[in-house]
This record gives C-alpha cells, sequence and structure tokens, in this order.
C-alpha cells in the first residue's frame, strides 16, 4: 500500500468530480468517493453522481454502493476505503467534501464501540422533546468539554455525544484522550483544496438545485418517500431531501422548496469553507478557483 493518494477537497457544487477525471486520466488513477451522500444508492441526482460515461472512462469506487436503509458512518467509509487502496496498485484521486471522512482517514478515529439504534431514537427523541437548548444542557452536566469542539447545530455530532455515554457509561471527552484507531501510517499523499469566494458557489448552488429538480430530483425523493424509511437515517437528512418531501406533501410550494432547499445548501456551504479553514491537515494547496478553471497539470504530482 505505497501508490500515492490525491485528494481533491472543498464545498459542495463546486466542480470537484471534473477536475478527479482530469487527473485520473493523466495519472491512469481511480476515483474513489469521500461524500458521506454519495455513498447511498438511492441517492443521484440530488448528490450529482458522477454519470455513467464518468463510470465508463474512469473506474469509481465507494458511490452508490449503500442502501438508504442503512445507518452509514465514517468508520465504515475508512475501513471499506482502506480495502481498496490495499488491494489496488494505482494512485487513487479521493474527491468529495465530507472533511471529516478524510480527516479521519488520515489522523485515525477514536476508537469508540458501535452504538446501537436504540440509543440513537434515544438522543432524538429526547432532542425533540427538550429542544436543543435543553439538550445542551443535559450534555453539559455529565460532559461539559465535549461541545467545546463541536458547533452546537451540528445536531447529529451533538446527539452523539449523549448517546456515546449512554450507551457506554464513558464520556465522550474521555474517550477522545484514548489512542486514536489509525487506518494508515507513512501513506504518501497530497491534499488539494478548492476555496472559491463564497457568492460565487452560492450561485452555482442556486442553479444546481433547479436543475436537479428539472432531472428527476422530485421523482427520486418520491421513492424515498415510499420506503418509509426511519426519518432519522442519514439519507433522510440529506440535503434536499427534507425540502422535497415537504412540497411532494402539500407543505411547502414549489417556491418554497425552492428557496429553502437553496438556503439550507448555502449554509452547508458556509459552514464547509469554516471547516476546512480551521482543519489543522497538512493541504499541498490552495485554490481560490473552481476547480473547471485550473489546468491539473499545475497539480503538485
Amino acid at each position: 500500500m505505497n501508490q500515492k493518494l490525491y485528494f481533491i477537497c472543498g464545498p459542495t457544487a463546486v466542480g470537484k468530480s471534473s477536475l478527479a477525471m482530469r487527473l485520473a486520466k493523466k495519472i491512469n488513477g481511480i476515483i474513489i468517493n469521500a461524500d458521506s451522500m454519495q455513498v447511498y444508492s438511492n441517492l443521484n441526482v440530488l448528490t450529482a453522481r458522477p454519470s455513467i460515461k464518468d463510470y465508463q472512462e474512469v473506474r469509481h469506487e465507494l458511490y452508490g454502493y449503500v442502501k438508504g436503509s442503512e445507518r452509514y458512518n465514517v468508520a465504515k467509509w475508512s475501513t471499506d476505503i482502506l480495502k481498496i487502496i490495499k488491494n489496488n496498485s494505482n494512485p487513487c484521486v479521493i474527491v468529495g467534501g465530507t472533511g471529516m471522512y478524510i480527516n479521519s482517514l488520515i489522523n485515525g478515529l477514536i476508537d469508540i464501540p458501535s452504538i446501537s439504534e436504540i440509543f440513537k431514537k434515544k438522543s432524538l427523541d429526547l432532542l425533540k422533546e427538550e429542544g436543543l437548548d435543553n439538550f445542551i444542557k443535559i450534555i453539559n452536566s455529565f460532559d461539559s468539554d465535549a461541545l467545546k469542539k463541536i458547533s452546537v447545530n451540528d445536531t447529529s455530532r451533538v446527539r452523539r455525544v449523549w448517546e456515546v455515554y449512554n450507551a457506554t457509561g464513558i464520556t465522550f471527552s474521555d474517550w477522545r484522550k484514548k489512542k486514536n484507531k489509525v487506518f494508515f501510517k507513512n501513506q504518501p499523499y497530497n491534499i488539494y483544496l478548492f476555496t472559491p469566494p463564497r457568492e460565487k458557489i452560492y450561485e452555482k448552488v442556486n442553479i444546481r438545485f433547479e436543475t436537479m429538480l428539472r432531472e428527476g430530483a422530485l421523482e427520486e425523493v418520491k421513492k424515498l418517500i415510499n420506503l418509509n424509511l426511519d426519518k432519522s437515517l442519514p439519507i433522510m437528512c440529506a440535503h434536499g431531501v427534507p425540502e422535497i418531501s415537504n412540497y411532494l406533501n402539500k407543505k411547502y410550494s414549489l417556491d418554497e422548496c425552492i428557496d429553502i432547499g437553496q438556503r439550507v445548501t448555502r449554509n452547508y456551504v458556509k459552514r464547509q469553507l469554516t471547516w476546512w479553514r480551521s482543519s489543522n491537515l497538512p493541504i499541498c494547496q490552495v485554490f481560490d478557483e473552481f476547480p473547471n478553471e485550473i489546468d491539473e497539470n499545475i497539480l503538485k504530482i
């Protein structure tokens, strides 16, 4: 496992996949997904998965291979990508905006036991019953340090703090002090980060959301609703799914669906940019342009 890894990173909707294709062709590499929603088979349009033509031209891995009924996570992704890297001799182009996935692969992951669905449901019910402010007070009563490094708006991670303590009897802060589970050592890699001006990304987000609606996102979400999945599953919280669901259930008008869907995605872009700019990952090159505006020849490969 000594082939070079190339990470194409940045917020959603900037066009990372197009550069990944050009780079993979140039170095005879394979492309591996590092987006937490593109793993799901039920979401194609809404996650802007690569096209059939892309799959034919370059080998792609970890796209659309998990059922929406499953609760996929960073630990499973790290294990899955490690198998691909170990069993492949070609350079790997890893593309996606889920910074936590990439950080965990490189720096390791807190080795917390698997948490059962019982505690995940309990945490969701408690959050709904108490509200976010009271839920945070409950967490602070037994682990006042845990939320210092977590955005309180990231309710999935906030809930996890409660789940870990109640399932294991050990606080999240104490688990964090333990030695990380390391996935690889001395693996050569380059990280390329794309952070174009926020307002320009917002424009692309707005256009892309409307384009997705025209290209089948409504039908995609309709099929998802018909599966009657637990609303707390990650796939049911994917950007666009709640908003389109509310439109299909006549809770939103189409204009409201579009406006809220665009706004939610723009807020996500803002959080992604903040995460990457505060990340301590060793970035090889940072670009303030969109990936399709640069020549792959200027990458340090």
